[in-house]
């Protein structure tokens, strides 16, 4: 409202150059006569222009404190002044739009607010220092984040001083000055700009003083062998050696188990090669709801797990250490160790050596947790990266950890003829996903016969009797009732613990985290910049899509660090499990928004009205989307179906470009396929949004023209 007075009444017209000189006379007598009342008004009058963010006024009225007051009550009283005009329009931006644009940018405020949490003060007195940068601007925008309130005015009143005095000064000669341009000469605005620059040089001569403290135990080598070394022969390490070679750096690579790492040898290549043998006995099973009237099938565990094994085979390839060392990666077999941030020590069968690069990359992974149960160790426990080893079927599996490894290996067993107990603390199954998920999942658990002890603690394994009679057994309780649970083989399904010892980081006394994982920061750094991480050693998405995202920066980094560095940008990270539905997700879920504080609108379409899950017979699932109330924005997506892991892209890539529903909706799709559901979730959006009163209008349009 004042500032529609200020345009309505055109009082801009009275903070011009050519005004105040054609008064000066009469200010100046003012001033003369009545000198605090004066100072006082004039301060007041200053205090409301700068809160008020009126573009203009502020420079003005400064001219008029040089030439009223002088140079040094000029430079006092516009310093005050504008100071606190200053932080009450970062006030007003803050209580008045700060919680609009965070609604509205979501995922970009975080990454701001990390920054300015950081170092907020720093870079405001740094823009403080360059009057090119339009001051009521970085009032109000910095107004947006969460920086301290003491902490703006401080920076302001310190950095606007060398500004203040330029214009106070230029003030006291008012009537030589002809146009505001004449204020700032070439020579003034390069003075300027160094002095911003400067507090960056110096942030920067402190972080290269920070790192040499830091590497201050150890002697920096004259002269490097590599450009790059990579510890782990993983997902991650594979797309940062890759990488670096593309790039031509010279790239050591060193594995001491298998290329692949985790997601080729133990994780996502054999978990779904058993699960699409799994799924064949499934349809054979369910053939009559395809009008089949009988499938018989027959098979040997043994043949399967063999299948599994060739599908590893088949894809090894790809990782192998022949591809490798013919893209230019120099691939050692062995067992690395860090001897500083520079050196790593290799022994291979053929002895030991140091080799020296300027960045070295740790890439190693993780390994299957086990819960420290009494008596576990007797049982023979399997983990994700043993049960590959079965070439008999338990007929009685007990899976501990109803999160995705778990719900995946159940599913699986159970199809293949084992009877399987899926047992874990928490009250449903993938507690990540909201409950409509788990309970879906649930409901296809009962009908494949897996057996459900949810909200149950394991207490101890036991063993009874000798030898292949020898009957194991897990005390467990639930509801302070203790039960008996009988099984064959268990397996332990609990998530992942990163790779963290073996290989030198507690002597260098590279920082973990409080979860066990490497420390990084946002450009993948640990405590020493030469040392960068990537994959699940480090990353809180243990995908191997995850870890290919973050070994892109940690190559770039390392390699380019010194010129430029990239943030890590995990805003939008999709990930699927692998089911019967499929249950993908990318973005905030129902939970998460809850959890967050975040207002959210959620659509959904079930996949029971769609022509091909129809005539496939699988209508099992829905699709759900979360947008910002009253817009088309997608905030995350969930995905129950057949082939979710495929039909989340969509929602991945409008995420990852701005795109809306409205922009889904208008883009053509196959018929019939199941890609169709997302465009109906987004007509149904479109649905719930439709202009009523305007299509009323167009209603009467219509029958006008009927006559």
């Amino acid at each position: 409202m004042a500032i529609a007075v200020f345009v309505g009444f055109d009082l801009g017209r009275f903070a011009t150059l050519a005004e105040i000189k054609s008064r000066q006379g009469e200010f100046l007598a003012l001033v003369r006569d009545r000198p605090f009342f004066s100072a006082a008004i004039f301060s007041v009058l200053y205090v409301i222009a700068a809160a008020l963010s009126l573009p203009g006024a502020a420079v003005v009225l400064t001219l008029l404190g040089g030439a009223l007051f002088g140079l040094a009550w000029g430079t006092v009283l516009v310093s005050f002044a504008s100071s606190i005009g200053a932080t009450l329009a970062f006030l007003i931006s803050r209580y008045l739009l700060r919680d609009m644009v965070r609604a509205r940018f979501p995922g970009r405020i975080e990454a701001i607010d990390a920054g300015v949490r950081r170092d907020g003060g720093f870079y405001l007195f740094s823009l403080r220092l360059i009057p090119l940068f339009p001051f009521f601007l970085v009032n109000l925008l910095m107004g947006l984040t969460p920086i301290r309130t003491a902490t703006f005015y401080i920076a302001s009143q310190l950095g606007m001083l060398a500004g203040t005095l330029v214009y106070v000064n230029a003030g006291t000669e008012l009537a030589r000055l002809t146009s505001l341009r004449g204020i700032l000469s070439p020579t003034l605005i390069a003075s300027f700009v160094a002095l911003g620059v400067f507090p960056l040089l110096a942030r920067k001569a402190v972080d290269i003083l920070a790192a040499r403290r830091t590497n201050r135990r150890w002697r920096r080598p004259k002269r490097f062998d590599r450009n790059l070394i990579v510890i782990g022969a993983g997902s991650a390490g594979l797309v940062t050696a890759y990488i670096a070679a593309t790039l031509k750096a010279s790239v050591s690579l060193i594995e001491r188990h298998k290329m692949g790492g985790d997601c080729l040898n133990t994780g996502c290549v054999p978990s779904k090669a058993l699960l699409r043998s799994a799924k064949l006995l499934a349809q054979a099973r369910d053939s009559q709801s395809l009008g089949i009237r009988a499938m018989h099938v027959e098979f040997d565990f043994a043949d399967v797990m063999a299948r599994v094994s060739q599908a590893i085979h088949q894809i090894e390839p790809h990782d192998s250490l022949e591809r490798y060392r013919g893209l230019g990666v120099d691939v050692i077999e062995g067992e690395a160790r860090l001897r500083s941030p520079w050196e790593v020590e290799v022994t291979t069968p053929d002895g030991t050596r140091t080799l020296s690069a300027r960045h070295i990359v740790i890439a190693a992974g993780a390994r299957p947790a086990v819960p420290s149960i009494p008596g576990i160790e007797g049982t023979g426990f399997l983990t994700s990266d043993t049960v590959w080893s079965l070439r008999t079927l338990p007929r009685r599996l007990l899976v501990i950890g109803a999160g995705p490894i778990g719900c995946e290996m159940a599913l699986a067993f159970a199809r293949f003829g084992s009877q399987v107990t899926l047992l874990d603390q928490a009250s449903r199954l993938l507690n990540r996903e909201d409950p409509d998920v788990s309970a879906l999942v649930s409901q296809c658990f009962a009908k494949e016969g897996i057996t459900l002890r949810l909200s149950t603690r394991a207490i101890r394994f036991e063993r009874d009797g000798l030898g292949a009679d020898a009957v194991n057994s897990l005390v467990a309780e639930h509801d302070g009732r203790i039960d008996l649970i009988e099984f064959d083989q268990v397996l332990c399904a609990l998530g992942r613990v990163a790779n963290t010892g073996g290989y030198g980081l507690e002597a260098l006394d590279v920082r973990l985290t409080p979860r066990g994982t490497v420390q990084v920061d946002p450009f993948l750094r640990t405590n020493y910049p030469s040392i960068l991480a990537a994959g699940d050693v480090a990353g809180r998405y243990q995908f191997t899509h995850a870890a290919a995202n973050m070994a892109w920066y940690a190559a770039v980094n390392a390699l380019f660090g010194g010129f430029w560095q990239f943030r890590i940008d995990e805003r939008v990270m999709p990930w699927c499990t692998f089911l019967d539905p499929e249950v993908a997700r990318v973005g905030l879920n129902e939970q998460d928004a809850d959890e967050q504080g975040i207002a959210v609108e959620v659509t959904r379409y079930s996949l029971d009205d769609l022509d091909r899950a129809i005539v496939d017979g699988a209508t099992r699932g829905f699709v759900k989307v979360l947008t910002r109330p009253g817009t088309d924005r997608i905030l995350g997506a969930t995905i129950v179906g057949e082939h979710a892991g495929e039909l989340i892209v969509e929602f991945v890539t409008a995420m990852k470009r701005g795109l809306g529903l409205n922009k889904l909706l208008g883009t053509i799709h196959i018929y019939p396929t199941f890609a169709e559901a997302n465009k109906y979730a987004a007509g149904q959006w479109k649905r719930a949004h439709a202009p009523t009163r305007l299509l009323g209008w167009v209603e009467r349009f219509h029958r006008w023209q009927r006559g």
